[in-house]
């Protein structure tokens, strides 16, 4: 009787890492793909006066550890590091270096992503929500 119930115990603890695991997984495929930005948090300016002509994009790769975009000026690339629903942008990136004249735009975007260390991907997998310290701090939504 006793062996049966650490059996069944066993198994359970079995399928159960199994499906999380699983889960782990197909999440962080959600984030694949190219995304928009839509909202960002911080600066006295607004939206469409921080990027008049452009918004900024980030795309993912998972398969890759890849994570590349446009600053709404410049492009850039790096490696992704991600790990369930937690992000980290600290890591240089390489980024062209063309003159922008659209002001603070690009760079309210690059400090704020330095800022994030989770995301959410919430609307059926429409909107993309990077996060720091339980506060939204960007939005992006699916292109």
């Amino acid at each position: 009787m006793i062996k049966n119930i650490l059996t069944f115990v066993f198994l359970s603890a079995l399928l159960f890492s199994c499906n999380a695991s699983k889960d782990k997984k197909t999440d962080t495929a959600k984030i694949d793909g190219t995304w928009e930005l839509n909202y960002i948090t911080g600066p006295r300016i607004t939206f469409e006066g921080l990027y008049p002509n452009k918004k900024p994009t980030i795309q993912f790769n998972t398969k890759e550890n890849q994570v590349s975009g446009n600053s709404s000026c410049n492009s850039y690339t790096g490696k992704l590091i991600i790990d369930g629903n937690k992000i980290d942008f600290t890591q240089p990136m390489v980024m062209t270096k063309m003159m922008c004249l659209d002001g603070q735009g690009e760079q309210v975007y690059i400090n704020t992503l330095q800022k994030i260390t989770s995301y959410t991907i919430t609307d059926d997998g429409k909107t993309l929500n990077f996060i720091s310290a339980d506060i939204t701090m960007m939005r992006f939504t699916k292109k």
